[in-house]
Formats: C-alpha cells, sequence, structure tokens
C-alpha cells in the first residue's frame, strides 16, 4: 500500500529532538520551525526517529496480519480441548465482524484527536484481546475474546498507515510502504505454518500470547518516539453515527455471514440485511447533518476518492473471492491437499508484497496512473487464466492466477493508498486511509457469500436426479471419506464441483471487469496535485 508528489502537513512541520552535544548551525532544511539545527545531525536524528517508528509499525503490521491466518490452522485442536463445535465460525466471523466495523471510526478519530493516541488505545485493546484469548476456558468466551481482538485490530492497519503518510515524503513513503507490504505477505504466508507449529510442539495458548511482547514493543517503539502537539479546539464528536453505522455494517454482515451457510432466502438473512441497509441510509441522514461526521459525505464528492471507493469493493470481491475458492478447487477438483492448497495461493501474498515495492517506483516515475493501469491489467489477466482452471484442471494454471491476482493488487492497492492521502490534507488523512481498506472488505463479505450461492445453486441443479447432493461434496475434502467413494459418486461430485467452481471464476472475471471499468474512467489521468495540509506538528525523537 502506498502514494505521491506531496509534502503532507507533518513532514512540513516536524521538530526534532536534538541530542545536547550538537553543534548549532542554521537550519536549512525548510522544516519551517524555526530552530537552528546543524543539517547532517538533523537528518541523522530523523532516519533514527523515523526507524523506530517505521519498525513499530511493520510490528504491529505483522501480527495483524498473522492474525488473520494462524488461527485456522490450530481451531481443530482448539475445539477438541474447549468443544463447542457450533460457535467454530463465529471464532473468525466474531473478529471479522469488530474489526471491520470500527475502521471508519478509527480513521476519523485520528484525524480528530492525532495518531498516536488512537493506536494506543487499540493495540492496548488488541493486546489485551489476544492475552484474553490464550486464557480462554471455553468457546463462547473464546469468541468473546476474539471480538474484542478485532476490536483493537480494527485500527493498528488503518492508523498506522496514516502515521507513514504523515512522517514521510514520498520518495520515502514509496519504499516504506513496500516493506510493510512485504511484512504483510510474508507474515499471511507463514501463518498457517507458525499456527500448527505452535499448536503441535507448544500449546495453542501460544498462538495468542504471542501477539502479547510484540504488541508491547510496537506501543513502546512508536510512543517513545511519535509525539503529536495538535490544535486543541472543542469537538462534537458524532456518536450517534458512529453507532448507526456499526450496527447497520454489522447486520449486513451477519446477513451476509448466515448466506454463504444456509441461503439467501433464509429470514435471517433477509433481516439482517435489509434492517442494515435501512441502518445504512439512516446513518447516511444523520452524517448529512452533523458538524463534525464520522464519515464526511462530502470526500465522495471527490472524484478520486469516489472512484478508488468504488473501485475497492469490486477488487475486494474479487479478491477474497481468489483465496476462498481457489483453494477449494485445489482440495474438492485436484484432490489436493491442505498444504498443496495452501502452496498454490502462497504466491498470490508473494505476488502482491513484490508488486508493492515496485509500483512505488513506478509512482515516482510515471504517476499514479501508470501504476493503476498496469494493476488492473494484471487482475484481469489473472481473471481471464482464472477460467481456463476448470477447463484443463491444470495446478499451474491455479498458480498463476494466485500470483497475478497478488501482483495486480500490490500494484493497484499502493497507488490508491498513495493517492488518496495525496489528496487530502492532515484532518482527512486518516478517513481516507480508513475507507480503503474497509471498501475492500465489504466487497469481500458481499462478493464470497453472493458467489457461494452462485456454487450451491450450481451444483444442486448438476446432482438433481442422482443420489447425491451438494452437502456430499464435502466428501472431496476429506481424504478418508472420498475413499470410500464409489467411482461414479466421486466423478459426478468432482464434475458438479468443478462446474459451480467455473460459474464462481466466471463471476470473478464480472467483479474485475467493473471494477476495470470504473477505475480506469474515473481515475484522473493528469498529476495529482498535493493538498495543502492543515499545520500539525510532529515531534519525532532520536531512537538512540
Amino acid at each position: 500500500m502506498q502514494w505521491h508528489p506531496f509534502f503532507s502537513g507533518a513532514a512540513a512541520g516536524t521538530i526534532l529532538q536534538l541530542p545536547a552535544q550538537a553543534s548549532w548551525g542554521k537550519c536549512e532544511s525548510g522544516a519551517g520551525v524555526g530552530i537552528e539545527v546543524e543539517p547532517e545531525v538533523q537528518a541523522r536524528a530523523s532516519r533514527a526517529g523515523k526507524t523506530a517508528i517505521l519498525i513499530g509499525v511493520m510490528m504491529g503490521t505483522a501480527l495483524a496480519a498473522l492474525d488473520s491466518s494462524i488461527v485456522g490452522t490450530a481451531m481443530p485442536t482448539i475445539v477438541g480441548q474447549l468443544g463447542g463445535l457450533a460457535l467454530y465460525p463465529w471464532v473468525f466471523s466474531g473478529y471479522l465482524l469488530t474489526s471491520t466495523t470500527t475502521v471508519p471510526l478509527y480513521g476519523r478519530l485520528a484525524d480528530l484527536y492525532g495518531r498516536k493516541r488512537v493506536f494506543f488505545v487499540s493495540a492496548v485493546l488488541f493486546v489485551i484481546g489476544s492475552a484474553l484469548c490464550g486464557l480462554a476456558q471455553s468457546m463462547p468466551q473464546l469468541v468473546a475474546f476474539r471480538a474484542l481482538q478485532g476490536l483493537g485490530a480494527g485500527g493498528i492497519v488503518p492508523v498506522t498507515l496514516t502515521i507513514l503518510g504523515d512522517i514521510y515524503e514520498l520518495e520515502e513513503r514509496a519504499r516504506v510502504q513496500g516493506y510493510t507490504s512485504a511484512v504483510w505477505g510474508v507474515s499471511a504466508v507463514a501463518g498457517p505454518a507458525v499456527g500448527g507449529f505452535i499448536t503441535d510442539w507448544l500449546n495453542w495458548r501460544w498462538i495468542f500470547y504471542i501477539n502479547v511482547p510484540f504488541g508491547v514493543a510496537a506501543v513502546l517503539l512508536i510512543g517513545l518516539t511519535l509525539h503529536e502537539r495538535i490544535t486543541r479546539r472543542p469537538h462534537q464528536i458524532d456518536y450517534l453515527g458512529a453507532l448507526v453505522l456499526t450496527a447497520g455494517v454489522t447486520l449486513a454482515l451477519l446477513g451476509l455471514l448466515q448466506a454463504g451457510e444456509t441461503s439467501w432466502r433464509s429470514p435471517v438473512v433477509i433481516g439482517g440485511l435489509l434492517s442494515g441497509i435501512v441502518l445504512l441510509i439512516l446513518f447516511v441522514v444523520i452524517e448529512a447533518r452533523v458538524p463534525e461526521p464520522i464519515l464526511p459525505l462530502a470526500l465522495f464528492r471527490r472524484r478520486l476518492v469516489s472512484t478508488v471507493f468504488w473501485g475497492s469493493i469490486f477488487i475486494g470481491a474479487g479478491m477474497f473471492a481468489v483465496s476462498s475458492y481457489l483453494p477449494l478447487y485445489v482440495q474438492g477438483v485436484l484432490s489436493g491437499t491442505a498444504i498443496t492448497a495452501a502452496l498454490v495461493v502462497a504466491p498470490y501474498s508473494i505476488g502482491w508484497s513484490v508488486a508493492a515495492p515496485t509500483a512505488g517506483r513506478v509512482i515516482l516515475r510515471f504517476g499514479f496512473r501508470a501504476s493503476v493501469v498496469a494493476g488492473m491489467v494484471a487482475l484481469l489477466v489473472a481473471g481471464l487464466v482464472l477460467q481456463l482452471v476448470p477447463l484443463t484442471r491444470a495446478l499451474a494454471l491455479a498458480v498463476a492466477a494466485a500470483a497475478l491476482f497478488g501482483i495486480g493488487m500490490g500494484l493497484s492497492s499502493t497507488a490508491f493508498i498513495i493517492a488518496v492521502q495525496n489528496a487530502v490534507g492532515w484532518e482527512e488523512r486518516g478517513i481516507v486511509t480508513a475507507l480503503v481498506g474497509f471498501s475492500r472488505t465489504i466487497g469481500g463479505a458481499v462478493g464470497v457469500a453472493a458467489l457461494g450461492t452462485v456454487l450451491t445453486t450450481t451444483m444442486a441443479r448438476r446432482l438433481t436426479g442422482l443420489q447425491l447432493n451438494h452437502v456430499s461434496a464435502n466428501a472431496l475434502l476429506d481424504p478418508s471419506l472420498r475413499a470410500a467413494l464409489s467411482p461414479g459418486q466421486l466423478a459426478a461430485l468432482r464434475d458438479a464441483l468443478s462446474a459451480g467452481l467455473a460459474g464462481v471464476y466466471l463471476g470473478i472475471l464480472g467483479l474485475v471487469v467493473v471494477a476495470v471499468v470504473l477505475v480506469l474512467a474515473g481515475f484522473p489521468r493528469h498529476p495529482l496535485p498535493a493538498q495543502p495540509a492543515e499545520q500539525r506538528d510532529v515531534t519525532i525523537m532520536d531512537a538512540r
């Protein structure tokens, strides 16, 4: 995730705390803060302080990425010890709900009260939630503590990305954002293996306890090196808007999650979706009337922000669908193992990690649109390659599709983040940063649920008249059950699953096409000027 030519308000008002022995001279750096300091000492102190903050940010990023993938491999062991198999999906869903619904709120609070304070709150909640998860004695407790953990996780990534946007100028941003993207990719890929190792050799509780020391270290690094001096003025916090937004998104996500498990015609699904939509409409009405909205609607009147928001919804739908339904093909149709499926999806994270630093260089040399176009082309080619997977049943094509999706995400999401941060001032940078991730996640939730319906209905149609149903397809995912199927049953189930996934992959291509059209039509062709930022003082302490 990354940015474009600009000078942030934080960079324009940086104050450096220098060692007492530093020699003094006229500052020629253009910092504009009226202090005299030897230029070389200033640069050295700045690098030390920024490096400490960057390390803290990368720690937070690694924790968030690991926590998104490390739990899955430990869950069978956890259920075996705690029981409560019926609550299995809620260990994931509870975390997803709280970490998603709070993202806009954290972004806005970071704009009102400063990044450091909001990061501290979110990180402390995450650490406390992690410790309590490790101490859980029952599945209901684990679900509740995972929800608390997600409540903190919702603020870690968007706020840390905003901090980087404040303290780094363009050339540095493109590089350091490449570092954080690489950390995310490596951590996400390593998560399942780390989770399996900890569970087998230590205890499943340590997959949560491991967050505590690293979380505390991240808080200390950022807390001791970053000091913001924010102009104090009275705020009218939009508590009603925050509550309505959280309730609306929660109900809508609950409906979507339930749709993936039952049917779109289920009363729970219909009730959740309708209630969520009504509350979200009410949220828009509230935001149009309050003086300091949680989500300023005026942002969406800006062509760039609106394009990135809606484009990210469709891109997120395709992105999450690939990571959800490509492993299903590998295990169900190609009779692969969980390890095989993980290896097929791994190039997605690797491609993202490699493409993100490349995007920074492309942006610096050719501009935002060049990186966006390259990313959109990679996503489109990935969608086309994905159509060949059910036809050829070639594992290499599945790997290629995953890698191309990762490359496309690295190139496009990097440019999106940098562009929107460059287009607004300090007082709106937090919320626009949060909106990019929020829109991707919401798109993913909707896309995965909708395409799940395509899968189940297609399979049900293909299995009509046979002594099988789509539930029997679970046997394809379990080697022991698969061995008990007759050759005819095995062939029929594989054909039905392959046909259903072919429909899903066609849907993914459709989502990508819509995203490409929206983004290429709406993303500005001309260079994006930097938005003059409201003055804020950020003190970066020397880390030595």
